[in-house]
């Protein structure tokens, strides 16, 4: 019998590369999601027309916060693995609705920690968790370069790095990243937290909120002014979406050794860039210049965030592949082949 996998989110940027991925490996995947986002509507349909589709997925339509719906969900299929994808993922609408933003990720993800544990006790899960646990890493040294911040004395930020909760957005993700770790620690679940930092690639449609490589290529693409929060030397470390996906595959594998741990996952040291590096791929690749203009830094914005990935490394033998140049490439051909589907998402509308 096919390994079932819930995906929570599935029809997300991430979710949907997820859902594909374990479709293509054989699994019978069920999307939860309450198609709120711009662009999963899209994405379902894509999914819909995979071949693997027809047998092995399956669609059900609900929210976190309704614990009824989940439950049932998690009783009917009783997954083996657990992708808990789905978020509020906005700092900004965290503050402007900051309610919304707690019931959805923290009230969402203990929804989901309890109908692991009523139902399915013996499933491995994985929270993606965000590197705004960390807030803007006060105490380490930032050195201004011409072009982009960069650390002082470290490499990276590593998952013994004190934790700040920083807006509601950090305190939410926050909670839900503690909650996983502690249902391992208690009730012995096998559940697994993997702070992420700049997942990018195909399906990812970028809004000015949220998913700044895939908003600054539709801006592009599309003709669009943009805004620069901040001066542009912001630098995060950024991950091509089919190596994480990579990486949750050898979270699941080795879980018995990955259970109850916390592990940050992006590109590390050496897959870094700056808001003005990321211009200066996009605009070799297309030939054309982006138009921008400037605003106030925004609350909560790091200077610069690298992770430290080593423990992953370690643990696994995991490590990030694609380049950042190269995965740009792919997320623009992507978007160039898709602007219609962009524009039905609508995801310059305010």
């Amino acid at each position: 019998m096919n390994k079932k996998i819930l995906i929570t989110g599935g029809a997300g940027f991430i979710g949907t590369n997820a859902t594909a991925y374990y479709l293509e490996k054989g699994l019978k995947v069920i999307v939860y999601d309450n198609l709120s986002r711009k662009g999963v509507v899209q994405n379902l349909s894509w999914l819909k027309k995979l071949k693997e589709a027809k047998k092995n997925l399956v669609f059900v339509k609900g929210d976190l916060r309704n614990e009824k719906t989940l439950e049932k969900t998690f009783k009917k299929y009783r997954p083996d693995l657990v992708l808990h994808l789905a978020a509020q993922v906005a700092m900004t609408t965290s503050v402007e609705d900051p309610r919304y933003d707690f019931e959805v990720n923290a009230l969402g993800t203990f929804n989901v920690l309890e109908a692991i544990r009523k139902f399915t006790p013996q499933a491995s899960a994985i929270y993606s968790s965000t590197n705004k646990v960390f807030g803007e890493t006060a105490g380490v040294e930032v050195v201004e370069e011409e072009k982009r911040y960069s650390y002082k004395d470290i490499k990276g930020i590593s998952e013994t790095f004190p934790l700040d909760f920083h807006g509601p957005y950090g305190c939410s993700k926050g909670a839900g990243d503690q909650y996983f770790r502690d249902y391992a620690r208690i009730f012995g679940l096998k559940t697994v937290v993997l702070r992420q930092s700049g997942i990018y690639g195909p399906h990812q449609f970028g809004i000015v909120d949220q998913g700044w490589l895939a908003w600054i290529c539709n801006s592009l693409v599309f003709n669009r002014p943009m805004t620069i929060f901040g001066n542009g030397k912001q630098v995060r470390d950024v991950l091509f979406v089919e190596d994480v996906l990579k990486g949750y595959d050898v979270v699941f594998e080795n879980i018995e050794k990955t259970k109850g741990q916390i592990y940050n996952i992006g590109g590390g040291p050496d897959f870094t860039l700056s808001i003005w590096e990321l211009f200066e791929i996009v605009e070799k690749i297309s030939l054309k210049k982006i138009r921008y203009g400037f605003d106030k830094w925004r609350p909560g914005d790091q200077k610069v965030y690298i992770s430290d990935i080593s423990k992953i490394k370690k643990d696994t033998g995991w490590k990030p592949t694609v380049s950042p140049e190269d995965g740009v490439r792919k997320l623009y051909s992507w978007i160039m082949e898709n602007k219609k589907s962009i524009k039905e998402a609508d995801v310059f509308a305010r």
